[in-house]
């Protein structure tokens, strides 16, 4: 199955929002000021209506001490625009998203900045139902930003209240979600110290599971600080001192998750995804038979899903593509190598307590280990070279280049991939090679690079 390369157009102007919402240095790149300003505008942009209905955000965090500070700025600035205000305090990103749905908010916040270190920090956007906003949308909020209005006055400036249930409203969401129970597994959860860390356990031990619980206890400082789902061997030692069957890791917002087996062994994204496709594919959940991942998605998936009969769509990088792709084709089923994984029949973005939930089903349904399971894919040697370029469209698009990537290809056949991607952000190309052998596809990317890099 020869998969072709794929150039693409990742050259955008500079943006406020990235590909997941505002984020920098909290209270340096990402000040109260902008946060209030980013919420006002959103709520004027999204719900600017003449008629007298409240308008409602929703607004939740991860445990960053910045955090504090920022929900009470975003919190000013959707009351200073009229909306009133459900705070439901430290909730993973998936859990706001369908709380925005549950609770009939109009507009959803987030302020995360999911696996980044402790003094990054972000706002997402969630619109009715608990959507990612469209590019178009973002580009709209931040370009009213400092417009000049009239504010509301009186009884027309928004309320606040808190919803102390929250983390109970999520967690039967999810055992609603999957209904397997999963007596007799036990599993170590790293929770990252973060947005995950009462959620996650509380989830698992109903659902029947025996919990070991990792970095659970967040101090506001502690998030991500060597733990969670890039950085896995705390996880992997856990997992072997208490004879779990598995592990999982959180990432700072919980909406991903990877996960270790019984020896300690790493079952990444897509792996997760391959578990997940099958089953749903023998449940008859699989829409179209058909799973949606990105490009960086590793050869492996797509060779094990042709051998399984599911059909793969693959997007551009980033989960709000996945997520555009599940949406428009109807699909029930996608994500990333990363471990976001997006069931859209029960959350609106990638969701690691819901993924792992499922992945623990399938093992107790089945009876068989993760490791075994995790057979269902093999993954292939992947190597990545970024390459500095005078200008990345133009090294992308040069006939040498192409000459090189399709000789590479015709030697790789189908038990090889190219992939070149221009960075978003620098003047970097990507090469990604997959073979099968680390020697060989090291040979050949470094190859590739060799010819990229000779474009002036």
């Amino acid at each position: 199955m020869a998969l072709p390369s794929i150039q693409e157009d990742s050259l955008h102007m500079s943006r406020l929002f990235g590909t997941d919402g505002v984020r920098g240095l909290a209270n340096s790149d990402l000040t109260p000021e902008l946060a209030l300003s980013v919420a006002a505008s959103a709520a004027r942009v999204l719900y600017d209506r003449d008629d007298s209905r409240r308008r409602v955000a929703l607004v939740g965090r991860d445990p960053r001490a910045s955090g504090e500070m920022l929900e009470a700025a975003v919190t000013a600035g959707l009351t200073s625009a009229g909306m009133d205000v459900l705070r439901v305090g430290v909730l993973p990103t998936p859990a706001v998203a369908y709380l925005v749905g549950e609770l009939g908010a109009d507009i959803g916040v987030m302020i995360s900045a999911s696996h980044n270190p402790m003094p990054d920090n972000g706002i997402k956007l969630f619109a009715a139902g608990g959507h990612k906003l469209p590019d178009a949308v973002e580009d709209e909020i931040a370009a009213r930003l400092h417009e000049d209005v009239q504010r509301p006055t009186g009884s027309h400036v928004g309320r606040v209240r808190d919803v102390p249930d929250s983390v109970q409203r999520y967690v039967d969401h999810l055992l609603v979600a999957t209904p397997q129970r999963l007596d007799g597994i036990r599993v170590v959860v790293d929770c990252a110290n973060g947005a995950a860390s009462s959620a996650g356990p509380e989830a698992y031990r109903r659902a029947g599971a025996d919990v070991v619980a990792l970095h659970a206890d967040p101090d506001g400082l502690n998030i991500n600080d060597g733990v969670g789902s890039t950085h896995l061997d705390e996880v992997r030692a856990a997992v072997l001192e208490h004879g779990a069957d598995l592990g999982i890791a959180h990432d700072g917002d919980a909406d991903r998750c990877l996960a270790v087996d019984a020896a300690g062994e790493v079952v990444d994204g897509d792996q997760i995804l391959a578990i997940l496709a099958v089953a749903m594919k023998e449940s008859g959940e699989l829409a179209d038979e058909t799973l949606v991942a990105t490009v960086m998605s590793n050869l492996g998936l797509h060779l094990a899903m042709r051998d399984h009969g599911v059909k793969l769509r693959t997007t551009k990088v980033g989960d709000r593509y996945v997520l555009e792709e599940l949406r428009a084709g109807g699909f029930s089923l996608g994500g990333e190598q990363s471990g976001h994984v997006v069931l859209p029949g029960h959350a609106t973005t990638g969701d690691g307590v819901l993924t792992a939930l499922r992945l623990m089903g399938r093992m107790a349904a089945t009876g068989e280990t993760l490791a075994s399971l995790a057979t269902t894919m093999v993954r292939l040697p992947q190597v990545l070279v970024n390459v500095k370029v005078v200008d990345r469209s133009l090294a992308v698009a040069a006939p040498s280049v192409s000459e090189a990537v399709a000789a590479a290809e015709a030697e790789l056949g189908e038990k090889g991939r190219v992939l070149l991607r221009p960075s978003g952000t620098e003047q970097l190309v990507r090469v990604m090679v997959e073979a099968p052998s680390e020697e060989v596809a090291d040979a050949t990317a470094r190859r590739l690079a060799e010819v990229v890099a000779a474009i002036r």
